[in-house]
């Protein structure tokens, strides 16, 4: 009887995200998207670790999840402790990553 409740709380947890000022958050079941703004130092939480954007160079995206350090262009995707990373967007004033588990 609190199974289906239970599970349902857990997923919700799992997927859920924290954003700092400036970022935006949307997580699902298949992970989550992110968008920083492309200047400032910001973070999130997502997936249980933090996700920070470094910067940005050339169109491709430094980015920290899990403590791992990736380079990604856009279009592209790399493995930082045991989770995808993929950046989807860069523009002038956002750089959009996608991080899945």
């Amino acid at each position: 009887m609190f199974r289906p409740a239970f599970a349902a709380l857990a997923t919700a947890l799992l997927v859920a995200g924290c954003a700092t000022a400036g970022t935006q958050t949307n997580c699902g079941l298949d992970g989550c998207t992110v968008t920083f703004p492309r200047s400032g130092d910001t973070s999130v939480s997502v997936l249980g670790v933090e996700a920070r954007l470094v910067g940005v160079q050339n169109g491709t995206a430094q980015v920290v999840v899990a403590g791992q350090q990736v380079t990604v262009p856009v279009g592209g995707q790399a493995d930082a402790g045991g989770f995808t990373v993929g950046v989807e967007r860069v523009t002038d004033e956002d750089v959009v990553v996608r991080v899945r588990a």
